[in-house]
C-alpha cells in the first residue's frame, strides 16, 4: 500500500519481496527510504503527468544501464549500448510514466541493484523486478498530490498497517 496523507493506493513490489541486502537481478524491492528524483513519460501515449519533480519526455533510444561491469552502471544510457541495459521505450505500457528513485545512485555500488523505478502496474498488480508499481489513475493522483521532495519508505514484512510501503515527506501542491 502507498500512502500520502489520506490517500492510500495498492501497489506491486518485487517478485522476491522486500530486502535489506539488495543485489542486482534478485527481483526484490530494496528496503529503506527511496526519494522520487524525476519522471520520464511517453508523450505519444499520454499528456505530461501532474508532478512537482523534474519531468522529461522519454525517447526511443533511452535505456538504463544494469551492467555492473560498466562505468555507466545504474545510469541512463543511449541505445544501442554494448552494456546490458533496460529498454525504457517499451511496447507494453509499464513505462508510459516512469519515476527514477534514488536507489544506489550516490555512490553507485556495483551489483547493489539498478533501475529501481516507480512505474505503472501490470494487471492484477503482478510483482515487479524490484520496482514500485501503481495503477495509472492512482499514480497520477499520487504525483499530483506529492511535492518536490517526495520519498517512499519501503519496509519488509509489515506487522502493522502503518509500516506498509508509503509515500512520506511529500508536500502538497499549493
Amino acid at each position: 500500500m502507498v500512502r500520502l496523507g489520506a490517500l492510500a493506493f495498492p501497489c506491486a513490489l518485487g517478485r522476491s519481496g522486500v530486502t535489506h541486502l539488495k543485489r542486482e537481478g534478485d527481483g526484490a524491492t530494496p528496503a529503506g527510504r527511496l526519494r522520487l528524483l524525476s519522471l520520464y513519460y511517453r508523450h505519444d501515449r499520454r499528456a505530461r503527468p501532474p508532478a512537482a519533480v523534474p519531468t522529461k519526455v522519454l525517447r526511443r533510444h533511452d535505456g538504463w544501464c544494469e551492467d555492473p561491469a560498466s562505468g555507466r552502471y545504474n545510469c541512463p544510457v543511449r541505445r544501442p549500448s554494448a552494456a546490458a541495459h533496460e529498454t525504457m521505450w517499451r511496447d507494453d505500457h509499464l513505462y508510459d510514466v516512469v519515476g527514477v528513485l534514488d536507489w544506489n545512485l550516490t555512490p553507485r555500488i556495483r551489483r547493489r541493484g539498478s533501475a529501481i523505478f516507480l512505474h505503472l502496474a501490470r494487471p492484477n498488480y503482478q510483482p515487479t523486478e524490484g520496482c514500485i508499481a501503481l495503477d495509472r489513475r492512482h499514480l497520477d493522483a499520487l504525483l499530483a498530490a506529492a511535492g518536490r521532495h517526495a520519498a517512499f519508505i519501503v519496509a519488509g514484512a509489515p506487522r502493522r498497517l502503518d509500516q506498509a510501503p508509503r509515500l512520506i515527506g511529500a508536500r502538497r501542491r499549493r
